[in-house]
C-alpha cells in the first residue's frame, strides 16, 4: 500500500471527498424546499488532512479506515459541517439555491481536474512499464 501512497500520492483521498462533497450538495439542492432543513457541506482541507494522516479530531490515531472515529462517525463524513446561511429562509431552510449551484460546479471541476491528473499518473506508469 506504501507504494501506491508513493505513485499517487493524494490523488484516490481527494477523488473520495470531492466524491463525498459532491453527494453532500447534492442532498441539499434536493432539500431546497424541505422546512426546516439545514445546509450541510464538507470541511475539505481538514478532511484531507485528516484522511491523509490519519487523525480524527479527538486526537485519536485511525490503524484502519474503517475503524471509528473519535468524533462517533465513521471514515470521511467526520468533517461535514452545517453551512451557516447568508440569508436564511423564514421555515428555517438553510439552502441557498444559487450558492449550491455554485459550490456543485466547482466541485465537479476540481473533481474532473483531479481525474485527469490520476489519469495522466497512471498513463505515466503505463508507459514506463512497458518501455516506450
Amino acid at each position: 500500500m506504501q507504494m501506491i501512497d508513493t505513485v499517487f500520492g493524494v490523488s484516490p483521498d481527494v477523488l473520495a471527498l470531492r466524491s463525498r462533497r459532491t453527494e453532500l450538495i447534492a442532498n441539499n439542492i434536493a432539500n431546497a424546499d424541505t422546512p426546516h432543513y439545514k445546509a450541510v457541506d464538507l470541511d475539505f482541507s481538514s478532511a484531507l488532512a485528516q484522511a491523509r494522516g490519519g487523525f480524527t479530531g479527538s486526537g485519536l490515531q485511525q490503524t484502519n479506515a474503517m475503524h471509528i472515529d473519535g468524533t462517533g462517525s465513521t471514515g470521511l463524513g467526520a468533517d461535514v459541517r452545517y453551512r451557516m446561511p447568508i440569508q436564511p429562509s423564514l421555515d428555517g431552510n438553510t439552502v441557498e439555491v444559487d450558492r449550491e449551484h455554485l459550490a456543485f460546479m466547482d466541485n465537479a471541476i476540481r473533481y474532473q481536474a483531479s481525474l485527469n491528473f490520476l489519469n495522466g499518473r497512471i498513463q505515466g506508469l503505463l508507459t514506463a512499464l512497458r518501455g516506450e
